[in-house]
């Protein structure tokens, strides 16, 4: 199920670079138009052009590097170490239900449906994701929330 995950991650990356790529020619086609050329001191439409051009294509960059550390995820790391790591497949118990999370270093807060069921993908970086890491199974652990204290258990993990 992890390289169902990984590749389903993949994919909506590569979707999101094909898509601010095009934005990005779409930007530069209107920074470089003449028919955008300045009439006047205040009129910079050309230059936000070529900024917003500027910040896309560092997008495309930022997407790639996350394909990149995608690709080099260990996902056997967590059974070799025997406990949670990075690329860990992992069963929590919140409030008597039983969520699947999987953690790696990028693309947190996405939802993905695999095989029926849902996956949390969770940061490494997140409370939840950093909380998680050494964990083994019928370990608890508390993440505070801006709203209340939340307490959770490993039931499982792959």
């Amino acid at each position: 199920m992890k390289e169902k995950i990984i590749n389903e991650l993949l994919k909506k990356i590569q979707e999101e670079i094909a898509g601010v790529q095009e934005s990005v020619h779409s930007s530069r086609s209107l920074a470089t138009d003449l028919e955008f050329k300045a009439e006047g001191k205040y009129d910079t439409r050309s230059l936000e052009a070529s900024y917003l051009a500027s910040a896309e294509a560092k997008r495309v960059e930022e997407l790639k590097l996350e394909t990149q550390i995608l690709q080099d995820v260990d996902l056997k790391a967590s059974q070799k170490l025997s406990e949670i790591s990075i690329g860990a497949l992992v069963d929590l118990s919140y409030k008597n239900q039983v969520r699947k999370y999987f953690l790696i270093p990028t693309s947190g807060g996405t939802m993905i449906e695999i095989e029926g069921e849902t996956v949390l993908v969770v940061s490494v970086f997140s409370p939840i994701g950093d909380a998680l890491l050494g964990l083994k199974a019928g370990d608890e652990f508390e993440v505070e929330t801006p709203k209340e204290t939340r307490h959770y258990k490993v039931v499982s993990f792959s």
